[in-house]
């Protein structure tokens, strides 16, 4: 077991040589996987065998490129493509060799973006770390669906000094630290081997998804709940599709009303797909289809101006969905569930699909959740869809168990 340092030794030889050595202190090995796209490594001459030359093993299989000749025609953008793939495969064959203990990396936005595709290849709970000084903007594209630790580098990462000195310090520290944590956990005996269940939860679901939670628990299993805030739904497809899960509680849908009308938190068009491809039993509802989510107030699309808003906190404005849009939102979760391979059962909360959806809410629109329930309920008609239709709203506890009860039925029969 080893920690595996990503780096374009090329350039950043010296850091890396500076890690590396603090990383060996704390007592892990350490390997190196060159991903440069300059020049060679500039490692001292003292270095360990690198752990791969990603070269010679993936750009043959790019097309038949040279690395030389991507260089020489001055082609950097496909040259760290050949190496983030490269990374990807050398640290997932690693992790399945049991050689990874965990992976460190410090780069620019190059960098960063070769060590975020191999971070990327590799399971939930495998330590990654990435020293960046792209790090304090927009992140989503190095972190992904994956559990990458980011840490800002403040200073470029061009040299020793006395700012990055400590910077560097506290990132072997962390890594070496981490790296054990994980050598041990694997040496434990699982101390739980409850079947896992996936669910999606918002802030307006929450009584429903508690309360199936504690029953779900009730009957045996771990649940794992992801926010349906676009990354958690993308992470929980991701996973599902990783074969986490043995069942899918997806009460709340409301990331594909985000992803048809143009919302802030879209998990993008795959979403609710996973499960179904993978013939993974899931119960699935109408959760907060009412609202497409935007930031602050002023950051509202002008052409939404006039629509039914509703400012949910300082950075968190809704929108209630009309009934053309719950008619296109209920349509698509139909046309989704009936082509699932697995056993699928929809439950329709025709009392409400939210807490702000509820008689007397300030999205409270009978028409417009009609427009969906029609329309989800005639997409999967005369599919195997087991559709469970209650006048309750989806937070009321007895509608909530009776889902979790649904699944739990599902799971057992498929098992």
């Amino acid at each position: 077991m080893a920690v595996l340092l990503i780096g374009t030794l090329d350039t950043k030889g010296a850091e890396y040589a500076y890690v590396r050595d603090l990383v060996t202190a704390a007592g892990q090995e350490v390997v190196l996987l060159d991903a440069g796209v300059v020049g060679d490594p500039g490692l001292p001459v003292d270095a360990p065998a690198l752990v791969a030359d990603v070269p010679a093993q993936v750009v043959a299989e790019a097309g038949g490129a040279s690395l030389a000749r991507l260089r020489s025609d001055g082609d950097r953008g496909a040259a760290l493509r050949v190496m983030a793939d490269g990374a990807a495969r050398l640290a997932r064959d690693l992790w399945e060799r049991g050689r990874l203990s965990g992976v460190l990396a410090l780069g620019g936005s190059g960098g960063s973006s070769i060590a975020a595709a191999a971070m990327a290849a590799l399971p939930v709970g495998v330590p990654k770390l990435l020293v960046s000084t792209m790090a304090s903007g927009d992140v989503s594209p190095y972190v992904g669906q994956s559990d990458v630790t980011l840490m800002y580098s403040v200073v470029d990462v061009a040299g020793i000094n006395a700012i990055s000195r400590p910077i560097l310090g506290n990132a072997a520290a962390a890594i070496a630290a981490m790296a054990a944590a994980y050598d041990a956990r694997r040496r434990e005996a699982p101390r739980d081997d409850r079947p896992l269940v996936a669910a999606t939860m918002f802030g307006v679901t929450t009584p429903a998804v508690t309360a199936a939670r504690a029953r779900l628990e009730e009957l045996g299993y771990e649940v794992v709940v992801f926010h349906a805030t676009g990354s958690g739904g993308r992470a929980m497809e991701a996973l599902i599709r990783d074969g986490y899960f043995a069942g899918v509680l997806d009460l709340t849908t409301t990331e594909l009303a985000d992803e048809l009308v143009g919302g802030v938190l879209s998990a993008g068009p795959d979403r609710l797909s996973a499960a179904g491809a993978a013939g993974v039993p899931q119960v699935v509802s109408l959760g907060a289809v009412d609202m497409v989510n935007f930031g602050p107030m002023d950051t509202v699309p002008e052409r939404f101006a006039r629509r039914r808003l509703l400012v949910h906190n300082p950075t968190v404005t809704l929108m209630r969905t009309t009934a053309e849009e719950c008619a296109a939102i209920g349509r698509q979760i139909g046309a989704k569930l009936a082509a699932a391979t697995g056993p699928v059962a929809l439950f329709v909360p025709r009392g409400g699909v939210s807490a702000v959806d509820v008689e007397g809410g300030p999205f409270h629109d009978p028409a417009a959740d009609a427009a969906c329930f029609d329309a989800v309920t005639e997409a999967v008609a005369g599919t195997g869809v087991q559709v469970v239709d209650s006048d309750d709203d989806i937070n009321q506890p007895r509608f909530a168990v009776a889902a979790a009860d649904r699944l739990h039925e599902l799971i057992q029969k498929s098992g």
